[in-house]
């Protein structure tokens, strides 16, 4: 057995082992704060890396650290002249990207709300914005015109335009290793781009209808893709090829996501469920039921035990991975709810709501525990950054608030 690589999760505690075993690649995925000393030692014997034993210090200093913020507001950004697509934190948590309708995105400081850069040339809807984390040095851009743009974090630079897509590019995203981007669009595909060159790698096709959401999984070996068609595609990324493709939805998918182990996969659809799929076979092992509208989004927590669900009948859910009972169901919004997401630590979920708040909840309880008030329209993007201690939310009214 020989180790490849080494990937480190520091919230909440965890690492992957990739390793190479008669010839097949394989991983291990870990939770260290389940580890005793004990075996992490024998990781030590079995001549995994050093570095475990520095990272098990680390992760017992913060399991004694609790996740208690109380949140205030802290900066309203009148960001855009038009209204606000997306939001998206580096790493570090240090800046943050807007996307808007205003043909542009901007970069930020986060602690003092300056403007850094703002990245123009696109011709249309700026919809579709990442950081490459978690290294933090380039920014992808997908627009309505058909084109993503790769900028230079720190100078605001376009490095290249991705031309290719017949229709808008309304999702993408980085693989793990910062090597390629990959994109969705409404017509019907989604590509795989070359990160150093600018060229296209792969046209993944095999939907029938837009790919609306997209997702590598940890290790970046597989992609996958949610559709108007009401299907879901698992893709291989090295070939280009079509692995599995999951059927068992009744309407469009609104969003897909891999767990941190890339073990399973759990999509959101219009047909009011949400549903659990095996990413080794393809098949479905279970559906989420209880809403009464349409599932707007889905999550996984980082540690992948936990799944959130946001619906348009304006509540959200929180189930068990493995039983995939509802833990809790998250009741006090009087709109729906477009966008939902885990603290780092994993104890409190964000909520964005078109009726003009967001909401900050208890997991286990699901009790509200603060109602982020102050936008005068529709909130429909909000991230944590990774330490878990300052949320940014997005709006329909050009503006972004800042909350620590």
């Amino acid at each position: 057995m020989r180790l490849k690589r080494f990937l480190l999760r520091y919230y909440p505690p965890g690492i992957i082992l990739e390793y190479d075993k008669a010839g097949l690649l394989r991983t291990k995925s870990i939770d260290l704060l389940d580890l005793t000393l004990e075996y992490v030692l024998c990781l030590l014997h079995m001549q995994y890396p050093l570095c475990i034993l520095s990272v098990y210090r680390f992760v017992k200093q913060k399991q004694n650290q609790e996740d208690n913020n109380s949140f205030t507001f802290s900066k309203e950004l009148k960001a855009h002249i038009l209204p606000l697509t997306n939001v998206a934190f580096d790493k570090s948590g240090s800046r943050f990207l807007t996307g808007s309708y205003d043909r542009t995105c901007r970069i930020w400081d986060t602690a003092s709300g300056t403007e850094l850069h703002t990245l123009e040339g696109h011709r249309n809807v700026v919809y579709a914005i990442a950081f490459n984390n978690p290294f933090g040095d380039k920014i992808a851009t997908g627009s309505f015109d058909k084109t993503c743009k790769l900028w230079c974090a720190e100078t605001g630079k376009c490095f290249y335009t991705f031309r290719g897509h017949m229709a808008e590019i309304v999702c993408l995203a980085f693989n793990p290793q910062s090597t390629h981007v990959a994109t969705g669009s409404m017509d019907a595909t989604a590509k795989l781009w070359d990160v150093a060159t600018g060229w296209e790698v792969a046209t993944l096709a095999g939907h029938t209808a837009e790919v609306l959401s997209l997702c590598f999984n940890s290790v970046g070996s597989q992609l996958v893709t949610g559709s108007f068609d009401h299907t879901v595609i698992i893709w291989d990324v090295a070939s280009g090829r079509r692995v599995y493709t999951l059927m068992g939805h009744q309407a469009e998918i609104s969003n897909v996501q891999f767990n941190w182990d890339c073990s399973l996969i759990v999509t959101g659809s219009m047909d009011k469920t949400g549903k659990v799929w095996d990413a080794s076979n393809g098949n479905c092992v279970a559906t989420l039921v209880g809403h009464k509208e349409e599932v707007l989004d889905v999550c996984f927590d980082l540690r992948g035990q936990l799944i959130a669900t946001a619906s348009a009948d304006g509540t959200a859910r929180v189930f068990s991975a493995s039983t995939h009972q509802c833990l809790t169901t998250l009741e006090g919004h009087e709109g729906e709810i477009s966008k939902i997401c885990f603290s780092p630590q994993g104890s409190r979920v964000l909520t964005a709501s078109s009726d003009k708040t967001a909401r900050l909840w208890d997991v286990q309880s699901g009790v509200c525990l603060q109602v982020l008030e102050g936008h005068t329209d529709e909130i429909f993007s909000c991230a944590f950054n990774y330490e878990g201690d300052t949320i940014i939310t997005g709006s329909k009214d050009n503006t972004c608030r800042i909350w620590c």
